[in-house]
């Protein structure tokens, strides 16, 4: 069982940034592809990006390339999203969330959709004030 949870949410201006954290517990996490997810109110999760287990491989909804970055540190058990120029329509909660794979997470196991996810967060909200 994997605990994950999210931090560094908080209220920000338009064009401003932040920097969220999810710590998970266990001593696999470096296995796993890690993704974040965002849930706007009155609208269905959606995608953000996902990184491989090295996180060398990187994706990106289109509507956050350039803007967010997705990161991890294994050795601290770390998914990282640096979030910059930041809009009103990015207000949402965001998650993380983890994918166990069986194996060290590649290119070919990275999913966009939030059904191939085995574990969440209780997510953490960002608020983008215009």
């Amino acid at each position: 069982q994997v605990q994950l949870v999210e931090s560094g949410g908080g209220l920000v201006q338009a064009g401003g940034s932040l920097r969220l954290s999810c710590t998970a517990s266990g001593h696999t996490f470096s296995w796993y592809c890690m993704g974040w997810f965002r849930q706007a109110p009155g609208k269905e999760r959606e995608f953000v990006a996902a990184t491989s287990w090295s996180g060398i491989n990187t994706y990106y909804a289109d509507s956050m390339k350039g803007r967010f970055t997705i990161s991890r540190n294994n050795a601290k058990n770390t998914l990282y999203l640096q979030m910059n120029s930041l809009k009103s329509e990015d207000t949402a909660v965001y998650y993380c969330a983890a994918d166990d794979v069986g194996e060290y997470c590649t290119t070919r196991y990275i999913s966009t959709s939030g059904t191939s996810y085995d574990y969440w967060g209780q997510g953490t909200q960002v608020t983008v004030s215009s």
